[in-house]
């Protein structure tokens, strides 16, 4: 363990203080841990460049933290009626078949980079901004100007899109997918 995996592991635990934040109503107090938590995320991955600390553990726990916090927002902004239901599932699914995907194409398919696509990039910075605008909004007064509902459905284009091209990319790697 590093300095970099400790504030990742950090950011991981942060989810259950934020899941509490919003199902009480303390949704300013989540919209600062939430923020916080992003800022933590440059923090590590500065620190573990500038000091050259980076480690096997902190390239699988950065991603699982920053995944599990956006994925515990999303699922409890939607339990608490601030976010539709369709999009949670949707979001939700999709995470499932990426990681569904993943196990699968490791096991039976020609292994290929898992490098995150540029349309998976889009829809987590779209995700990030749809949930800190959502407390924002609800925790601290700022007016919405109907911004939720243009970043719900950028969620929602993003989050069918990128879906689509991990299945069809996964689809790609087995073999005889040619010939079908």
């Amino acid at each position: 363990m590093n300095l970099p995996n400790y504030i990742s592991l950090a950011r991981l635990l942060s989810a259950p203080v934020g899941i509490w934040f919003i199902l009480n109503g303390s949704l300013a107090d989540a919209f600062w841990l939430f923020l916080a938590a992003g800022l933590s995320d440059a923090v590590d991955g500065f620190v573990a460049k500038r000091f050259n600390s980076r480690s096997d553990l902190g390239a699988l726990l950065d991603p699982i933290a920053d995944k599990v916090l956006i994925v515990s927002m999303v699922v409890t902004l939607g339990l608490a009626g601030y976010l539709p239901n369709w999009l949670v599932i949707l979001v939700v699914f999709r995470d499932l078949l990426i990681i569904g995907g993943f196990i699968l194409t490791q096991f039976a398919a020609e292994p290929f980079s898992s490098r995150p696509l540029l349309i998976s990039k889009l829809n987590t910075v779209l995700q990030i901004v749809l949930i800190a605008w959502v407390l924002a909004h609800l925790g601290l007064g700022v007016a919405d100007h109907h911004l939720a509902t243009i970043l719900i459905d950028a969620v929602a284009a993003t989050t069918v899109l990128s879906g689509g091209v991990y299945l069809v990319r996964w689809m790609r790697g087995f073999p005889g997918a040619e010939e079908a």
